[in-house]
């Protein structure tokens, strides 16, 4: 299947006030994810390369010891490997993540791929 409505994609809690909802292929997963006000995803990393943007609120976001301020159009690079965190700082946030290659962690949160 070649397109998909993501406003009627089913929608996995991850932690409290984070929600994602995500669409894969053979190679790439994008995450759409939803973070409610004072959100926040402790440290973690993951063997595979991420890339994301803010699309709507703002969030701090880390990277080993490095943080930042992310607002709207804000691009986020996160090497395999690296530790990283973020915390909703406003009303309400949302980015999309890509991650290649494919996170078959993640894909199993939805269950239907694409």
């Amino acid at each position: 299947m070649y397109f998909h409505e993501s406003t009627t994609r089913p929608t996995k809690q991850l932690l409290p006030g984070v929600l994602a909802r995500t669409f894969w292929g053979e190679k790439m997963l994008l995450s759409l994810v939803d973070l409610h006000p004072h959100a926040v995803i402790p440290p973690h990393s993951h063997p595979h390369e991420q890339i994301g943007m803010c699309l709507e609120g703002e969030f701090g976001f880390t990277i080993g010891d490095e943080t930042h301020r992310v607002t709207v159009g804000d691009v986020v690079f996160i090497p395999a490997g690296a530790a990283h965190s973020y915390e909703n700082t406003g009303d309400g946030a949302f980015e999309f993540l890509c991650i290649v290659p494919n996170q078959e962690d993640k894909v199993t949160i939805v269950g239907e791929g694409c």
